[in-house]
């Protein structure tokens, strides 16, 4: 809990209850990095913590202008929450499960900053996200059969 109370000092936020709460779930989020804000929600009350939702929506926006989580806008406007990390990542999103996978790849952020500079550019930053399928899904199958029959 010491380590979540200075987190929160150093990102100028007093310590609340709820805002360690909420840090503690998101730091031990084990496996998936990014949580939507019922999520936290549902996790603070299995855990028998009254916090509200709008508490936790609150508590995030503060944690996202503070610099300690990332918001991500997937699919549709969804938002989930991860961690700022300070290791650069980009994100596939599988369109049947809603699984964020995380990856890097050398070659695609090399790849990125030629672009930006053949056209003048200095990249600055950016958000790369994959939308995807499972190889031999039903929806993949059907959109071969059909792009086969034109």
């Amino acid at each position: 809990m010491a380590d979540q109370n200075h987190e929160l000092r150093k990102a100028g936020l007093k310590v609340t209850l709820p805002r360690v709460k909420i840090l503690q779930i998101l730091e031990n989020a084990s496996g998936q990095h990014h949580l939507s804000a019922e999520e936290v929600y549902k996790t603070l009350i299995d855990a028998g913590e009254d916090v509200g939702l709008a508490t936790v929506y609150r508590v995030l926006t503060q944690f996202e202008s503070a610099g300690l989580v990332i918001r991500h806008n997937f699919d549709g406007g969804h938002a989930v929450f991860e961690m700022t990390q300070e290791d650069h990542h980009d994100h596939m999103v599988c369109l049947e499960s809603g699984e964020i996978i995380e990856f890097l790849d050398d070659i695609i952020e090399r790849r990125q900053q030629e672009i930006a500079e053949e056209h003048g550019y200095e990249l600055v930053d950016h958000a790369l996200v994959l939308y995807v399928r499972p190889n031999g899904s039903d929806v993949t199958r059907q959109i071969n059969v059909t792009s086969n029959k034109k």
